[in-house]
C-alpha cells in the first residue's frame, strides 16, 4: 500500500475509534473529568465528574437551527489532541486583581447530513471547573439563525437548588423585567419548577453529596442573546431556554442568535468544587471572556456616596447632591452619584458646576440615564438620548465636557440579542468618550468587566432599594445576602448599594448596624455605592468611620472562610498593599459562635469590631493570635480591620 493511502487508512480508523468510546478531557490536576458520548440516535452528550463523584449525569449537546438540525443523527468524527490552555491577566473591577487562568482544551467536531453546517464543541477544563461553547461552521454565506439551543444540565438525584426565578418580560415597575431582582428560593429539590413560570436566571447554585455547583454563562460577544434555565426540568435536567418574545430594543430587532459562519457560541460555564470556596473565588467568567476591547481609564475603581435610595428623587438637587460631594470628600470616597432627574431638577449648567464643584475636592460625579424608554414605562429623565448612536455619542460627548466622570444607565428591557449588542454599544462609546459605566436595571455581566474596563458594576440583583419599598423585602435583608456571597456576586461585580446604619422611613429594618459595616467587605463592586446618609455616618463611632474611610478601593484576592447559603458567611478580602480584611454575618434567628483560623491570612493582630449591646450599636477590641472566636446575635455581623 502507497504510504499516504496507509497513513489516511490509519487516521480514520483513529477517527472511528475516537467517535466509539467516550472522549475524555481533564483538568490539570486530573480532578475533574468531562466524558464526552454520542447516543445511538446521533444526539452528543457530555457528563462531568469530580473524582468518582458525578456532579452532571449525561446531558445533551447542540444546535436547532433554522437551516439544520445539530442536535441528532450527529457522528463525532474527530476529537483533536488535549491542549493546555494558560492566560494572566489584570482586573481592577472584581474579586481579584491578577488573574491566571490554567485549563485543558480539546475540540470536538461532529458531522451531519451532507450540505449542513458542521458543529464542534469546545471543552475547556479547569480545576475550578468546566466550560464550553459551539463553533458552527459551513460554505454558506447566508446569516444563520438559531431556533432552540439543546444543551442540558442533568443534576443527580437528590440535588438541591439555590436558585432565582426568572421574571415575566414587560412586568415589574413600568414593565422592566427581566431585570434579576427576585428573592432565591433556598435549598429546593432540585427539578422543581420556577415559581414565577419563566425558568430561573442565572447564576444557579446547587448542592450534591456535598459537592457544589454553579451554573452561568460567560464570552458574550454581540452574536448570541442572553440564556437562562427554563421552567421545566424534569428529573432535574435543565435546559437552556432563550429570551422571551418581548426582549428585544425593537419589534424588528434580533431576539434569538443570529450570525454569519463561523460562529461561536458564548461558553456555558460549570464551576464546581468539593467545598463552597471554589464558587466564591472562582474568576472563571472572566478567564472566559475576551482581553479587554477598550483601554482602562484613568478613573480608579471606588466608593461613592448616594443620595437616592434612603432620600428619594426629590432630593436629587443642587443643594442636596454639593452636601453629598462634601461628605465623598469627607470620607476619602472618589465619587458622589447623582441619580434621576437630575436634568430637570437641577439642569445641565448647575451640574456642571457640581462637576467643578467635586474636582475641587477630589471627588468625581457620576450621573443617571433612563436606557431608553422605548421597552418601558419608567418616567424618570434623563430618558430617549442613548438609544440612537448619534444621540448618544453628543450626549456622552456633552457631559464629558461637563466633567462627568461615568454614567449609570437604568431599565434595560431583557436578553435578546439585539440588547446584547445596545449594552455593548453604551460600553464602547462611553469608554471612547472617556467615561466609567454601571448598568442598572439590567442583565448579569457575563465577563464584560473584562472585555470593557470602563463597566465598573452592574446591578442583577434585588438590591438595598428594594428594601425601601416593601417590608417584605426588608425581613429577607439578611437571608437574602447571604445567598448572593454564594450566586450572584460569585459571578461579577454586583451594585447592591449596601450598608444603612439610619433607619428606612416606613420600614423596620432587620440588620444590626455591625452586619450593614460587614457588608461594605462582604460584597464587591467596582464602584462601591454607599446606602449611607451624612448624619446617618456621622452618628457612628469613631472607629467605624475610620473603618470605612480606610477600606481599599479595589481588592487584589479574595478566600472564603466560611458559610452557607442564606445561613451565615465569612470572607477575607486583600488589600494591594497585602493586608487582610475580614467580614461576616449571621443570617439566622440565633446567635452563631464563629471560629476563624486567620493563621493562614498571616493576619497575627488587628481590630475587631461588632455588635454592641443592642443591634444599633458597635462594640470594638483589639485581636491577636492566628485563631479568633466571635459569637454574633441573630442578624448580627463583624470585620476584622488590620
Amino acid at each position: 500500500m502507497h504510504l499516504s493511502l496507509f497513513f489516511g487508512a490509519f487516521m480514520l480508523a483513529t477517527a472511528t475509534a475516537q467517535a466509539a468510546n467516550p472522549v475524555l478531557v481533564s483538568s490539570p490536576d486530573g480532578v475533574v473529568q468531562v466524558s464526552v458520548d454520542v447516543t445511538p440516535q446521533g444526539q452528543p452528550t457530555y457528563a462531568v465528574r469530580y473524582r468518582a463523584a458525578e456532579l452532571l449525569r449525561p446531558s445533551r449537546l447542540g444546535l436547532q437551527l433554522a437551516s439544520a438540525d445539530l442536535t441528532q443523527g450527529l457522528k463525532l468524527t474527530k476529537a483533536d489532541k488535549v491542549e493546555a490552555v494558560t492566560d494572566n491577566y489584570q482586573l481592577a473591577t472584581d474579586k481579584r486583581a491578577d488573574c491566571r487562568y490554567r485549563a485543558n482544551r480539546r475540540v470536538l467536531h461532529f458531522a451531519s447530513k451532507a450540505g449542513a453546517p458542521t458543529l464542534s464543541v469546545v471543552f475547556q477544563v479547569s480545576n475550578d471547573g468546566v466550560a464550553f461553547q459551539y463553533l458552527i461552521e459551513g460554505k454558506s454565506a447566508d446569516v444563520q439563525r438559531i431556533t432552540t439551543e439543546a444543551t442540558t444540565f442533568h443534576l443527580p438525584a437528590g440535588a438541591k437548588g439555590w436558585l432565582h426565578p426568572h421574571a415575566v418580560a414587560q412586568t415589574g415597575f413600568a414593565n422592566t423585567q427581566p431585570s434579576y431582582e427576585e428573592n432565591y428560593q433556598r435549598g429546593i429539590a432540585a427539578g422543581t419548577p420556577s415559581t414565577l413560570g419563566q425558568g430561573w436566571s442565572y447564576p444557579a447554585l446547587f448542592e450534591t453529596g456535598g459537592r457544589w455547583v454553579l451554573l452561568t454563562e460567560a464570552g458574550m460577544d454581540r452574536t448570541y442573546c442572553g440564556t437562562h434555565l427554563a421552567h421545566q426540568s424534569p428529573d432535574a435536567e435543565y435546559a437552556v431556554a432563550f429570551p422571551q418574545a418581548p426582549e428585544k430594543t425593537t419589534p424588528d430587532a434580533a431576539l434569538l442568535p443570529e450570525s454569519r459562519l463561523p460562529w461561536r457560541s458564548p461558553w456555558r460555564v460549570i464551576v464546581v468544587g468539593n467545598s463552597l470556596a471554589p464558587i466564591v473565588e472562582s474568576t472563571l467568567t472572566t478567564d472566559l471572556s475576551a482581553p479587554a476591547k477598550t483601554p482602562a481609564l484613568p478613573e480608579a475603581p471606588g466608593k461613592s456616596s448616594w443620595s437616592w435610595v434612603l432620600l428619594g428623587d426629590k432630593n436629587t438637587t443642587y443643594d442636596v447632591q454639593r452636601r453629598f460631594i462634601d461628605y465623598s470628600a469627607s470620607m476619602g470616597w472618589r465619587y458622589c452619584l447623582v441619580d434621576a432627574l437630575w436634568d430637570k431638577q437641577i439642569g445641565y449648567e448647575k451640574t456642571a458646576e457640581l462637576a467643578q464643584y467635586a474636582r475641587s475636592k477630589n471627588v468625581a460625579l457620576l450621573v443617571w440615564y433612563n436606557s431608553n424608554g422605548s421597552w418601558n414605562e419608567a418616567p424618570q429623565t434623563p430618558t430617549k438620548l442613548l438609544f440612537d448612536a448619534e444621540s448618544r455619542r453628543k450626549e456622552f460627548a456633552r457631559i464629558k465636557q461637563m466633567g462627568v466622570a461615568g454614567v449609570k444607565i437604568d431599565f434595560f428591557g431583557g436578553d435578546g440579542q439585539s440588547f446584547m449588542n445596545y449594552y455593548q454599544d453604551l460600553l464602547t462609546d462611553a469608554a471612547q468618550a472617556g467615561l466609567l459605566v454601571n448598568f442598572h436595571g439590567a442583565t448579569i455581566p457575563r465577563g464584560w468587566n473584562r472585555t470593557y474596563p470602563n463597566l465598573m458594576t452592574m446591578e442583577a440583583v434585588k438590591g438595598f432599594e428594594f428594601l425601601t419599598f416593601d417590608q417584605r423585602n426588608t425581613d429577607q435583608e439578611a437571608t437574602h445576602c447571604a445567598t448572593l456571597v454564594f450566586t450572584r456576586n460569585a459571578v461579577g461585580p454586583m451594585d447592591f448599594t449596601p450598608m444603612a446604619f439610619s433607619e428606612i422611613n416606613g420600614k423596620q429594618r432587620r440588620t444590626s448596624n455591625a452586619f450593614e459595616l460587614a457588608l461594605s467587605v462582604v460584597f464587591q463592586s467596582g464602584i462601591q455605592h454607599y446606602a449611607e446618609v451624612p448624619e446617618g455616618m456621622a452618628a457612628q463611632p469613631a472607629y467605624v468611620q475610620d473603618f470605612v474611610k480606610k477600606l481599599p478601593p479595589r481588592w487584589a484576592d479574595v478566600k472564603l472562610l466560611d458559610g452557607f447559603p442564606g445561613e451565615y458567611a465569612v470572607l477575607a478580602r486583600q488589600a494591594l498593599d497585602g493586608k487582610w480584611y475580614v467580614a461576616g454575618i449571621n443570617a439566622t434567628d440565633a446567635p452563631k459562635t464563629m471560629q476563624l483560623d486567620l493563621g493562614k491570612l498571616g493576619l497575627k493582630q488587628g481590630t475587631l469590631i461588632t455588635d454592641g449591646d443592642t443591634n444599633r450599636s458597635f462594640s470594638t477590641r483589639a485581636v491577636s493570635g492566628t485563631t479568633l472566636s466571635v459569637t454574633l446575635p441573630a442578624r448580627g455581623g463583624f470585620v476584622v480591620q488590620p
